[in-house]
């Protein structure tokens, strides 16, 4: 098996896994811990009320992802952090996916943090239930800033009846 159908059929269960959860999972953030970074970075407008009391509720402080507001056809992807820059540029983060306002899963079974691989770039709704996220791969030798991969992982939300399900359908290297 090669090590590119691991890495896949691994996301594919992490993804999976992370779509099962009906609400936001917890950050390791303590309350205060919480209330500090919140009260430091604040909280985008432009999220929804819905998705930023859900990150709330998990200790997970609001950010929109690549200072974009992600959101199309009911499908909305906020970012959520706990920790930051002085400058309150997310250093470990995960990017969470709602639909109509209920917590569909996350594109990463862990937090991710920027330079680093599996790191999310850019993220693309491209249908009714399906979006897009790039995410960064450093290969052997490459510079912290400058990985020279990058994979596109393609996700379809999934209505069910106990509410939407983030499941990951493809996953291929693109450079």
């Amino acid at each position: 098996m090669s090590v590119r159908l691991i890495v896949a059929t691994l996301i594919v269960a992490i993804t999976t896994t992370a779509a099962a959860q009906s609400s936001v999972p917890p950050s390791p953030l303590s309350s205060d811990a919480h209330f500090a970074l919140e009260k430091r970075c604040g909280t985008p407008k432009d999220a929804s009320p819905e998705s930023i009391a859900a990150l709330r509720r998990g200790r997970w402080v609001a950010f929109l992802h690549l200072d974009q507001v992600i959101a199309r056809n009911g499908i909305q992807v906020v970012g959520g952090m706990t920790a930051a820059s002085p400058g309150c540029e997310p250093e470990s983060f995960n990017l969470f996916v709602f639909v109509n306002g209920s917590f569909a899963g996350t594109v990463s079974a862990t937090e991710m943090k920027p330079s680093r691989d599996r790191a999310a770039g850019a993220v693309r709704i491209t249908g009714a239930d399906t979006f897009t996220v790039e995410f960064a791969r450093y290969m052997p030798g490459d510079a912290e800033c400058c990985p020279s991969s990058r994979e596109r992982v393609s996700y379809r939300v999934e209505k069910t009846g106990s509410g939407p399900a983030l499941v990951q359908t493809d996953a291929r290297q693109i450079r």
